[in-house]
């Protein structure tokens, strides 16, 4: 049974951070890329960062980049999400997700964690 447990989110007050976690099981987690993606109220989702199976590759929002880390511990099958000078405009679900190097593979998603940035 495939598994996305995010954890860490809260309240942070701005310029405060937080580190995200995703604890995956059930799929073969060191060939999957890993993705957190965000949907504040009223917005669509979008991608926040996202990186490479083997952790090599990764990738940014223009509106996160110097601010946000990703990174994977393939060994404990878990991705994180370092958020540094965090602003209001963070505010939003995150949801983890897991997308298959195959194509028309498997794509899988976490149930979120609310970040709240607020004073």
């Amino acid at each position: 049974q495939v598994q996305l447990v995010e954890s860490g989110g809260g309240l942070v007050q701005p310029g405060g951070s937080l580190r995200l976690s995703c604890a995956a099981s059930g799929f073969t987690f060191g060939i999957y890329a890993m993705s957190w993606y965000r949907r504040a109220p009223g917005k669509e989702r979008e991608l926040v960062a996202a990186i490479s199976g083997g952790g090599g590759s990764t990738n940014y929002a223009d509106s996160v980049k110097g601010r946000f880390t990703i990174s994977r511990d393939n060994a404990k099958n878990t991705v994180y999400l370092q958020m540094n000078t965090m602003k209001a405009e963070d505010t939003a679900m995150y949801y983890c997700n897991a997308r298959s190097p195959l194509l028309g593979g498997s794509n899988y998603w976490g149930q979120g964690t609310q970040v709240t940035v607020s004073s």
